[in-house]
Parts: structure tokens; sequence; C-alpha cells
């Protein structure tokens, strides 16, 4: 099974998740000409997609769905409350409601041969999820507008083989930046955003020797910066003794480009 982050950040987000027989969109947060570059840069073809699967209705996981599924009739696939959201947005056009289906938290579903488990996660949309994927080959997982974590969290990522996880901002620069107080309350608070340091906690919780590869995702435009969010997460892996030096691949998911594209 493959993944690939074609663009992660606050400003929009798209991953694709696939292997020979089936592949997978998690989010549209991108133009469709963005989401077509990046998935013929891999060599996957837009219309054998097999789904898209959204976790939750804010602009920067959805903006492209519109023109995207306009063109390319892929089945949609999100929770009651996000769909209803979705369809209620005033920026996405006319929407083929045929394509929407229906997902509940812990109710795993399978697209061809992959496995899609989708997993309740805390932060202000209406009924967010994010998910994980499992073939024969392995289990990926993609977790991004985590507000907090806790067990369930962590049972649910426990044993991937590729894991993209957020690294939304550095505590110290959203502290002492621009945003207005509600704003950064909002990003600290448990319904906000992952810190680069709690990101590297949570990895470190979910460190096995079966995590080859670490993407850091969705981080701030404004309150981060890929070098700072590397290390920082380094740090949090190396200090708790669990992880060597040697025995991890990390690195940041781009926010304007497709990332490499890994194998598990």
């Amino acid at each position: 099974m493959n993944l690939c982050s074609i663009a992660s950040g606050s400003s929009g987000n798209c991953i694709y998740i696939g292997n020979t027989n089936t592949g997978i969109l998690v989010d549209t947060g991108i133009s469709k000409k963005r989401i077509v570059d990046g998935l013929t840069s891999i060599d996957v073809n837009p219309e054998k997609l097999s789904g898209i699967v959204i976790t939750h209705e804010h602009s920067d996981h959805i903006c492209g769905l519109g023109v995207f599924t306009r063109k390319y009739k892929v089945p949609i696939y999100a929770t009651k409350e996000t769909i209803s959201c979705i369809l209620r947005a005033n920026n996405l056009g006319v929407l083929d409601t045929t394509l929407f289906h229906e997902i509940k938290a812990d109710h795993p579903f399978f697209l061809q041969d992959i496995k899609v488990n989708p997993f309740a996660i805390s932060h202000d949309a209406a009924n967010p999820v994010s998910y994980t994927f499992c073939d024969a080959t392995g289990k990926i997982g993609v977790a991004t507008d985590l507000g907090t974590y806790d067990e369930y969290i962590i049972s649910n990522l426990e044993g991937c083989g590729a894991l993209l996880l957020e690294a939304n901002h550095d505590i110290n620069m959203l502290q002492v930046g621009a945003y207005p107080y509600s704003l950064k309350r909002r990003i600290l608070s448990d319904i906000g955003h992952l810190s680069n340091d709690n990101s590297g906690r949570l990895l470190s919780r979910l460190f096995s020797k079966q995590l080859n590869y670490i993407f850091l995702g969705h981080l701030s435009k404004e309150n981060n910066y890929p070098e700072l969010a590397y290390e920082t997460v380094r740090c949090e892996l190396l200090t708790s003794g669990l992880v060597n030096e040697m025995e991890y691949c990390m690195q940041v998911a781009n926010r304007d480009m497709p990332s490499e594209f890994v194998t598990i």
C-alpha cells in the first residue's frame, strides 16, 4: 500500500492512499488542477479513484470537492453531519448528492480491497473523523486536526507502517504571534490543533518497529516552520528513550507540492 501527501498544511490538504487495485483521496482541500497534477505526478489516473474520504467540512479540507467531483464522479464518504455541512456550503457549486455515502466512526468499510476505519477526533467541526487504511501489506494512518489525543486515538493509530500526523504549530510562535486572542485559544484548546510538542509525544506512544515512515502534516503557515516542527518532534522521540536515530524515516509533508511516494 502507498501513501503520498499531495498537499498538507493550514491552507489545504489532500492525501493519496492506494495500491495496485484501489486509489483513495483523503480530503480535497486544494484546487482540482493541483489534485490532478499531484495524482499525475505519481502515475495515478483520477478517473480510476475508488473513493474520497472526508475528515470534516472546513474549507482547507473540502474546497476542491465540487469542481473535482463534477469532472470525476468519485464516490464521497463522510459522516452524516459532515455531509450536511458540505451540502449547505455556498462555495462548492452544485454537488451530485448521489455521490455521497454516510459513514460512522468505528464502523469500518471497504473500498475495493482496502479496509477503511474512521475514528472520532476532537476538533471544532460537526462530526470529524480521521482514518486508518489496511490491506494485506499493512496499515497506514492519516490523523490531522487533533485538538488532543487519548488512549482511543492511540489504539486506532497503533501498528501503522506509515503515518501522517499533525504537527500544526509551535506553541511559543502562536502565543507571541499576531493572531487574535480568541483564535489562539481555539487553536490551543482540546478542539483545536496538535502542537509540535504534542505530536512528538503522541509519536513516542505510537512508535514501533513497523512504523517506517512518518510524515508531519498540517503545519501552520504563520505559527510553524518545517525545520522547527521536524527538530521538535525528533527531540521528543529521542528523549523518550524508545527511539534510535536510525530506526525511522521522518519528513515534513509539503504545503505546495507532493511529498515522497512511499510503500509499506
